[in-house]
C-alpha cells in the first residue's frame, strides 16, 4: 500500500487546484491604541523577540506593570521561572508566577494584573487547569477590562475560540481529520496554530478551517507575533504569519474521513508591519 506524502508548504505550489491566493500589500504603520478589551500579544513560539516584548510592556504600562505568569501548560518543576526572568531582566518590578494550589490567592493576583503571560507547553493542559480552578472566566474578564494578555506556543494557541490540541489523526485533507477543542475565546473569530512554518502545520490548519469555515486560521512562525486589537491585528517579529479564510469560500459537504473540497479559499502571507482586518466586510 502506498503511503500518502506528508502535507507541507508544497501545498502552496499546487494552490491553483484548491485555493484563491491573495497577496497582501498592507502599509507598515505603527500600532494604533484604542479603548475597549485589552490587547492580545500572540507569539508563535521559539522565543519572544525584543521588539515584541518591548511593545507588550509599553501596552501594559512599562516597568510598573503588575505581571502574572500562568505556567500551567508545562509540567516542569521550575515552570514559569524563565518567563519571569525575561520580564525581570526588562526591569519589571512586580512579577508573580501563579500556581493554583490556593485558588483564592491566584484569583486575586490575576484580578490585580496589568499583564498576564502564558508560557509554552501543552495547550490542553493549560485550558484544563484554568477550567478546573474556575479561573478561565477571571482571565476573560481581565481581558475585557483592558488587561494585556500575552502568550507563546501553547500559550498562544489557548487564546482562540477553538484550538488544535494535538496532531491530526493522519497526514491529509480529510473531513474531521484535525481535532478541535474549546480555547479561552479571547480571539473569538480565530484558531491559532504556533510553530507554523517550522513544524509544517499548513495542512492541519487548512483542514481545520475547511471543517470550521466561520473561524479564521492564523498560523504564526517562531519568533513572530500578532498584536490583536479591535478586530484587527498587526504582525511583529522575524517570520511569517499565514491567514486562511474560508468565510467566503465555496465548500462541498463530504462524509467523515472523505477528502475535503474548497474553492476560492483566501490565503494571505504576512510579514512584520502587515495588518489584517478580521471584519468580513472590511477591505484589506
Amino acid at each position: 500500500m502506498t503511503r500518502r506524502p506528508p502535507i507541507t508548504f508544497m501545498l502552496f505550489g499546487h494552490a491553483c487546484l484548491l485555493l484563491y491566493v491573495t497577496a497582501t500589500t498592507s502599509a507598515k504603520q505603527p500600532i494604533s491604541e484604542s479603548a475597549g478589551a485589552g490587547p492580545l500579544v500572540v507569539v508563535g513560539g521559539g522565543g519572544t523577540p525584543d521588539i515584541v516584548l518591548t511593545k507588550m510592556l509599553e501596552l501594559a504600562g512599562g516597568e510598573t506593570a503588575r505581571t502574572v505568569i500562568l505556567p500551567q501548560a508545562s509540567s516542569r518543576s521550575d515552570r514559569g521561572q524563565s518567563a519571569a526572568q525575561m520580564f525581570r531582566e526588562r526591569g519589571v518590578k512586580q512579577v508573580d508566577v501563579v500556581e493554583f494550589d490556593d485558588v483564592t490567592a491566584a484569583r486575586h493576583l490575576i484580578e490585580a494584573a496589568d499583564l498576564i503571560w502564558f508560557p509554552g507547553g501543552q495547550q490542553k493542559r493549560l485550558i484544563d487547569a484554568l477550567t478546573e480552578a474556575k479561573l478561565a472566566e477571571t482571565v476573560r474578564q481581565k481581558h475585557q477590562s483592558g488587561a494585556v494578555i500575552g502568550g507563546t506556543s501553547a500559550g498562544a494557541a489557548v487564546m482562540s475560540k477553538v484550538m488544535i490540541p494535538s496532531s491530526p489523526k493522519e497526514q491529509g485533507l480529510q473531513h474531521g481529520n484535525t481535532p478541535i477543542v474549546s480555547g479561552l475565546g479571547l480571539c473569538p473569530t480565530l484558531v491559532i496554530d504556533q510553530h507554523f512554518v517550522e513544524r509544517q502545520r499548513f495542512g492541519r490548519l487548512l483542514s481545520a478551517v475547511i471543517d470550521h469555515p466561520k473561524i479564521i486560521g492564523v498560523g504564526i512562525s517562531e519568533r513572530t507575533a500578532i498584536v490583536v486589537r479591535q478586530n484587527k491585528f498587526v504582525v511583529m517579529g522575524e517570520g511569517s504569519v499565514v491567514v486562511l479564510d474560508a468565510r467566503r469560500a465555496e465548500l462541498t459537504r463530504v462524509a467523515e474521513g472523505a477528502p475535503q473540497s474548497a474553492r476560492k479559499l483566501r490565503v494571505d502571507v504576512l510579514a512584520a508591519g502587515d495588518r489584517f482586518n478580521l471584519e468580513l466586510t472590511a477591505t484589506r
